[in-house]
């Protein structure tokens, strides 16, 4: 499926695959993109997750000490996508567990769990050659990470070699909720946007309805994952399909029951 944000305000929504199980995951999954989710992030879970804040650091955690794997988040990814086919897929891992895997093995996987595209944090387009290559090869999104710091030449390499949408992240540092989002992030999509006709995408910091608003002024997406991973911690587990499905609507302006 190709991803697109065709509503205003596009959505991207993060879940980490395994927290608080498998079942509930893939409940949420669901749930989000009935109420309004264009795209789910499949989080995979690890040991050491260094780009995270404490709340998506805790969740890992608890998935990795459930025993949750990468191919459990490819079989999650393979029922979200027979259970809602139009909704935009992609896996969010850290490099680690791809590798162990095997590069094209992982992408033979991806592929035929109907993801759409595949975002790893630690991989850098500088290194990115043989990954973007194995990924093309099987009609797979790369999505790549846009930070404020990086200089137009950079920006230019990361959108000439995105697929799908690119990921501008509003702020250097880890993931985490803030109470406003950083002055620079405007500048900064309307700088990748230079180099690019793709769907820009903002994360990192982005939390309430308000936050998704406003970065709906000038991307074309919002991407939210530690209020959603944040509210999945509190809530228990029977509750959780419900509770992220009403906190995906609300961040639409919907809060109709």
């Amino acid at each position: 499926m190709p991803i697109s944000f065709e509503k205003k305000p596009g959505l991207v929504i993060y879940i980490t695959a395994g927290d608080p199980d498998i079942k509930t995951t893939r409940e949420m999954a669901i749930a989000a993109i009935d109420n309004g989710a264009d795209v789910i992030e499949l989080g995979v879970p690890f040991s050491d997750p260094l780009a995270d804040g404490p709340v998506i650091q805790r969740a890992s955690e608890r998935a990795v000490a459930r025993g949750t794997r990468l191919s459990d988040v490819l079989g999650i990814c393979k029922e979200i996508r027979a259970a809602r086919p139009q909704a935009g897929i992609i896996l969010f891992s850290y490099l680690n567990p791809v590798v162990q895997m095997g590069m094209a093995a992982f992408a033979k996987a991806a592929k035929a769990a109907g993801a759409d595209g595949v975002l790893l944090t630690d991989m850098i387009v500088e290194e990115a050659d043989e990954y973007i290559r194995i990924l093309r090869e099987q009609e797979l999104a790369t999505v790549f990470l846009a930070a404020p710091t990086s200089p137009d030449e950079r920006l230019k390499a990361i959108a000439e070699n995105s697929r799908g949408f690119v990921y501008a992240i509003s702020r250097t540092g880890i993931t985490g909720t803030q109470t406003e989002l950083a002055k620079d992030a405007a500048q900064l999509v309307a700088r990748i946007k230079q180099f690019t006709k793709l769907p820009v995408a903002l994360g990192f910091g982005v939390s309430t309805p308000k936050h998704v608003a406003e970065v709906c002024q000038f991307a074309d997406a919002a991407v939210v994952g530690s209020a959603i991973v944040g509210l999945v911690e509190k809530t228990p587990a029977a509750d959780a399909a419900k509770a992220v499905g009403e906190f995906v609507r609300s961040l639409r302006g919907d809060s109709s029951p």
